[in-house]
């Protein structure tokens, strides 16, 4: 299964949303919450978006959901820090953060490859509310 990794600038929000997300999953779906700063702060950490995606990753490829623009920067950078093999399969969304997530992570967990839920994670703009 295609693995997801939420990033958000807080931790709370990033472990809310796979929460969610994970009560719509099949059994054993990786969902890895990346969320905030070592310390509790607010703010993301390429580090621990690398440590996430690498947990996530289960050989199908992992995809990456991220809420605010510097968000996108360290996951970005997190790609880089990444070993080539990895680097290849590892996508990110551009897609709101808790539709995408639980989208995706629907979609991941059905068995469907990474090209599939990435797609879905970014077909989740368009849903209205009404």
């Amino acid at each position: 299964m295609v693995g997801i990794v939420v990033v958000s600038h807080s931790a709370k929000i990033a472990e809310g949303i796979c929460e969610l997300a994970g009560q719509m999953a099949a059994p054993g779906q990786k969902l890895v919450a990346a969320g905030g700063m070592t310390d509790g702060s607010i703010g993301t950490d390429a580090f621990r978006i690398q440590a996430a995606i690498e947990e996530a990753n289960t050989g199908d490829g992992v995809l990456v959901l991220v809420d605010l623009g510097s968000a996108v920067l360290s996951a970005e950078l997190a790609l880089e820090m990444l070993s080539e093999e990895l680097k290849d399969q590892v996508k990110i969304a551009d897609a709101p953060i808790l539709e995408g997530a639980v989208a995706a992570t629907v979609e991941a967990s059905v068995g469907q490859p990474l090209a599939a839920v990435l797609t879905t994670a970014e077909g989740a703009r368009d849903l209205r509310k009404r």
